[in-house]
């Protein structure tokens, strides 16, 4: 049993102990050697929350600037593994596996002129494509290799400023409060991007010694409780790591969306189709269990709104005061 599933298996009680002996290990005087950049005085959130998720700072490396290859000349994917994509402006529609982001968890990347940052967090399925500039500044972004309710922190290395990724959000350091905007990208199924944008671009498997296609967080999107998190669980007898589809502050459970196939709501049409797998239930990405295609459009428009498919704690512990559209 790997780590991950022996520690998220624990009875609630031993969970919440090895968060507090964790936390009690936090505190900034024992992070400035390896911080001596970060501004500790200023914080919006406790520091107790903030713990180690193992690795240390840049031990998951992010990556600079991906290597783009043309749609058909990629034979490695699976049609059902699951791509971040941007379609941005005029420029030619990009996808990012999540085979090489689950174990890089950000590349930093520019679209037609745009810097983003493509992020992902597995253990919350958070996939986030943020815009890197920030007050006439653009920034690039390293894993801090702390977590905070289980989310991914990333740094900037400009400031080291620490930000939330499930919220785009400084919450330590010269940074403090900033948020960056969120791109409407999306994660979705190979095969559907391919078909799609057969003259589009893809990430090519970047150079590094690592297992691709292998998912290290067997069975995680299948257990009872989510790892190094010990938050209020979800309301409504939702299950803390099922799905849901987040615009804003509401949240639509994906089984409700996939059962209609379609659902308009609040000014948005969310729709499902079949085809992607999980990237966080089987050894293989491409094996995993089916979870479909989320897209997300503005009722009117049509246009691509921002929005992410991440496990119910998530939406339950960064947007507390959040709508649950049960449908009922």
């Amino acid at each position: 049993m790997s780590a991950i599933r022996l520690l998220a298996g624990l009875a609630p009680a031993l969970v919440a102990v090895f968060a507090l002996a964790a936390a009690a290990l936090a505190a900034p005087d024992r992070w400035r050697a390896e911080w001596p950049r970060t501004n500790f005085s200023r914080a919006s959130v406790p520091f107790a929350e903030i713990l180690s998720g193992g690795p240390p700072k840049d031990g998951i490396p992010a990556l600079d600037g991906a290597r783009m290859i043309p749609v058909g000349s990629e034979r490695r994917l699976d049609d059902r593994e699951p791509v971040m994509v941007l379609e941005l402006g005029e420029a030619k529609p990009r996808a990012w596996p999540i085979r090489y982001l689950t174990w890089h968890e950000i590349v930093n990347d520019e679209v037609a002129g745009v810097p983003v940052a493509v992020t992902f967090c597995p253990l919350c399925n958070a996939g986030m494509i943020f815009d890197r500039r920030l007050g006439g500044q653009t920034l690039s972004f390293g894993v801090s290799g702390k977590l905070r309710h289980s989310d991914l922190i990333m740094y900037d290395r400009q400031t080291e400023s620490w930000w939330q990724q499930a919220l785009g959000e400084a919450i330590v350091g010269k940074l403090t409060g900033r948020k960056l905007t969120q791109l409407p990208g999306w994660m979705e199924s190979w095969g559907a991007f391919r078909a799609r944008n057969p003259d589009g671009l893809v990430m090519d498997e970047p150079d590094w010694p690592r297992s691709y296609g292998r998912n290290p967080y067997a069975g995680y999107d299948s257990l009872a409780r989510p790892f190094l998190y010990n938050g209020e669980m979800p309301p409504h007898g939702i299950e803390p790591l099922s799905r849901v589809v987040r615009v804003g502050n509401r949240a639509w459970p994906l089984e409700r969306v996939a059962r209609a196939g379609e659902i308009a709501e609040a000014g948005v049409r969310i729709s499902w189709s079949r085809g992607q797998a999980s990237a966080l239930d089987s050894g293989r990405i491409a094996k995993g269990r089916e979870v479909g295609n989320i897209r997300v459009r503005d009722a009117v428009s049509g246009h691509d709104v921002v929005h992410d498919v991440i496990f119910a704690f998530v939406f339950h512990a960064f947007h507390p005061d959040g709508r649950w559209m049960l449908g009922n």
